[in-house]
């Protein structure tokens, strides 16, 4: 039971104005702009576009700004604004295969037709401060100097195929068959999550998913809660064009380009008595460039596809309820953050049940070293 608190209405303004001195910080430094959070901190931004389900790299800047980098709580404020926008089109699938890479890895094969693309990525770099990066001054500078330094490599071409083709074309991988009908999946941002969920839902629900409980539910997977050994086919990041079908038109036009990673992984699978052994799949895909979402989820698609491949299901990371339900940070930021609201009533009707029992077992042990001896225990004596 929430109560209301009275005569706090000052109070709250007043943490308002602490909240935005406290987001300032020192006035005597430059104040951060939205252009310096989108362009410096991609992959913060690429997260919240990713679990609030709006790709707009300027609105996701503007709330990890008004959230103080605190990246739940912009997830949290772009999935509210969200709510508050009209849907005029419903897009055209996007064709992965025809992204303009940027980034192209595979951990399957060494020789690829188009070659291992590394791209921008931390692999390897040494996990140490880099304390040139400090010298801002010093590396704008340099910048001035030197644009060419600083300019963005052009991305690769697109006719790179996919990795699991290969093994598509020898059979040795399971296929992905086209439903019939080819039926529209349902939509998890404009109706609720109901079970059993199909794949399609389930990885709606991981695309916006916490990236953390992801990666924890896929490390537990790789230390044996449910069997899952896989290899990273392909992880590819770069640019796909989105497409629209204007009712007037009847064709497919372009209106822009997003930013996506996608990850293929490949899953041992021994076969049955009615099917041949054959690698399984696994699937992840996420806004912007992030390698560690779109594999935590390819990852964790694959363990809970356990019951369609009769597979035991032993883990938590193969139950479809349970990763579901509890994926989403926005809903378990608010069930965890609303303790913070008055529970008074709550409290002292418990505080008052426990004194009440308190009080019963004190009176029943004091009762108990009163009595009287029996006379069996005195002839005992």
């Amino acid at each position: 039971m929430y109560v209301a608190v009275k005569g706090g209405e000052h109070a709250i303004e007043q943490s308002y104005v602490a909240l935005a001195r406290k987001r300032r910080g020192d006035t005597s430094v430059p104040e951060l702009s939205l252009a310096q959070i989108r362009e410096q901190m991609p992959l913060a931004v690429a997260r919240v576009m990713s679990e609030g389900s709006l790709y707009d790299r300027d609105l996701a800047a503007l709330a990890i700004k008004q959230a103080s980098g605190d990246l739940l709580e912009a997830i949290f404020l772009l999935r509210a604004y969200r709510t508050t926008l009209p849907r005029l089109l419903a897009t055209v699938p996007v064709d992965t295969a025809r992204m303009v890479i940027e980034r192209r890895i595979s951990a399957t094969f060494k020789d690829l037709p188009g070659g291992q693309v590394l791209g921008p990525t931390y692999d390897y770099t040494q996990r140490l401060l880099d304390f040139s990066l400090a010298a801002e001054s010093l590396s704008d500078t340099s910048a001035a100097h030197n644009p060419a330094e600083h300019t963005a490599a052009a991305p690769a071409a697109t006719n790179m195929p996919r990795v699991l083709d290969f093994l598509n074309a020898e059979g040795l991988i399971e296929a992905e068959a086209i439903p019939q009908g080819d039926p529209a999946p349902a939509d998890l941002t404009r109706e609720p999550l109901r079970f059993p969920a199909e794949r399609p839902l389930r990885l709606q629900g991981m695309a916006r998913g916490d990236e953390g409980f992801l990666l924890g539910l896929a490390y537990s997977t790789q230390r044996g809660y449910a069997r899952n050994h896989p290899f990273a086919g392909e992880i590819r990041y770069g640019q796909v064009a989105v497409e629209v079908i204007p009712e007037e038109l009847g064709f497919a036009i372009e209106i822009g380009t997003i930013e996506l990673t996608e990850c293929q992984m490949v899953n041992q699978f021994a076969g049955s008595l009615s099917e041949a052994p054959k690698f399984t799949r696994g699937y992840g895909l996420a806004f912007g460039h992030g390698e560690r979402r779109a594999m935590a989820m390819g990852i964790v698609d694959r363990a809970l596809r356990a019951p369609e491949l009769d597979e035991e299901i032993s883990a938590p990371a193969q139950m479809a309820e349970f990763v579901l339900s509890h994926a989403d940070n926005v809903e378990a930021s608010g069930f965890v953050q609303h303790l913070k609201l008055p529970h008074y009533v709550d409290f002292q009707s418990e505080l008052n049940l426990i004194r009440s029992m308190r009080a019963t077992a004190m009176a029943a042990a004091a009762s108990a070293t009163t009595l009287p001896a029996s006379p069996a225990s005195q002839e005992a004596a």
